[in-house]
């Protein structure tokens, strides 16, 4: 077929209705060859070829059905070689024409949407993806190419934590982990509050990341709010630590819930007060107070050692003194009112700090994190994957009789 002179002079100016012309293989090599030196060159070529094949595609399905035919074309994209593509895709009258090359595309196109975003959530910045992907094809990558492969993780994260809650939960640990995110012209290291909980069916369960800059009871009353917003009706015990007012805040949100503080905090406080020389005595009084799996072990014993042993202390350290008659600090005992067997799980939030090890990991291999929804994105992405939640907890049983709602 005769190719008009603006073919044949090659200056494509836009795309080539290849379907209706014929060219020598001189001539194709010499198209190729012209087109490919300009600008965005090699990348028109392929939206030609990708376009090419489909015509030819549509060709070979209309001879096998001679009954159809077709019907000119739609918009479609992909995206190859960091750059978005554009072509027509070829229609029949009945709609039964699908290109296998679009299929091809597309599963090539969700593959890297999987390998950028499993990069970015094991703590990769955008730019750090990119580079990866340029040593792996050998194309630069986009800062917005790769920001749109991620965006997938981002809707998927997004909506997770925004998921329906469970009428009930029997233990819930909550927690807070701080990271630096930039915040205008500064960076400030804020709080991201983490609820981590029990399920009846004895696996645990991330229930909500929430971003308020600084940690405070008055924080957690929004958050208790918002996931009961979302489903929650009862908790059978929180677990926390020694944050000030949470307590009260609890039995606001969560009329009749105990709270267990944590006891590896208190012990923490407690070593800090004391001299190097004494906290090896001071820590076997503590293992004394706060034994686990005894089941004639009672509150009343653990609180009458607890005053015994800041009375003897108190004759040293004046901070001692102060506390010994506390009964805020009965909250640190409140596991002994369950059975012996979960005690050892519930008297210390060492399961949520066990995650935070996991977001700091991911969020550490930055500086500072570029905003709130990227430390979302993230953490969410670690809760969602994490693979020891999906195993039922060894020797508990949450039932009604250890938590009763």
């Amino acid at each position: 077929m005769y190719a008009s002179p603006e073919v044949c002079n090659l200056g494509v100016t836009k795309k080539l209705n290849i379907q209706t012309m014929h060219f020598t293989k001189v001539q194709i090599s010499e198209l190729m060859r012209k087109h490919a030196e300009k600008e965005n060159g090699l990348h028109d070529l392929m939206e030609i070829m990708l376009e090419s094949m489909m015509v030819a595609e549509r060709s070979e399905f209309l001879r096998e059905n001679p009954s159809n035919k077709g019907n000119g074309y739609r918009p479609g994209h992909a995206y190859g070689q960091g750059r978005k593509l554009e072509f027509r895709i070829p229609r029949d009258r009945y709609g039964n024409f699908h290109p296998q090359i679009l299929a091809i595309l597309r599963d090539q196109e969700e593959e890297c949407d999987r390998l950028a975003g499993a990069l970015y959530t094991k703590g990769l910045t955008q730019e750090q993806v990119g580079d990866i992907f340029d040593q792996i094809y050998g194309q630069h990558y986009s800062k917005s190419s790769i920001s749109r492969m991620v965006e997938s993780v981002r809707t998927q994260v997004g909506s997770w934590l925004e998921r329906g809650l469970e009428s009930y939960y029997p233990v819930m640990f909550v927690d807070c982990v701080h990271i630096k995110i930039h915040r205008r012209r500064s960076v400030s290291s804020e709080a991201f509050y983490v609820a981590l909980a029990v399920t009846d069916e004895g696996r645990r369960d991330v229930l909500g990341i929430f971003n308020i800059p600084t940690e405070s009871a008055a924080g957690w009353s929004g958050i208790f709010e918002t996931l009961k917003d979302r489903g929650v009706e009862r908790i059978g015990l929180v677990v926390a630590d020694g944050i000030r007012g949470l307590d009260a805040v609890v039995g606001e949100k969560f009329p009749g819930t105990p709270l267990q503080r944590c006891v590896t905090h208190l012990k923490r406080n407690l070593f800090a007060k004391v001299n190097h020389g004494d906290k090896g005595a001071l820590a076997a009084d503590l293992r004394d107070i706060f034994r686990t799996g005894q089941r004639d072990y009672t509150i009343e014993t653990a609180w009458a050692k607890w005053q015994d042993m800041c009375g003897r202390w108190g004759k040293d350290y004046r901070a001692f003194r102060l506390i010994r008659c506390n009964a805020d600090y009965k909250a640190y005992m409140t596991y002994l009112n369950y059975a012996p067997e979960i005690q050892s799980m519930i008297y210390t939030t060492n399961w949520i700090e066990r995650l935070n090890r996991d977001f700091r990991r991911v969020t550490r291999m930055r500086t500072a994190m570029p905003n709130e929804e990227s430390v979302l994105t993230l953490m969410g992405s670690v809760a969602m994957e994490h693979k020891a939640f999906d195993r039922l907890l060894p020797n508990i049983t949450c039932d009604r009789t250890l938590f009763p709602d």
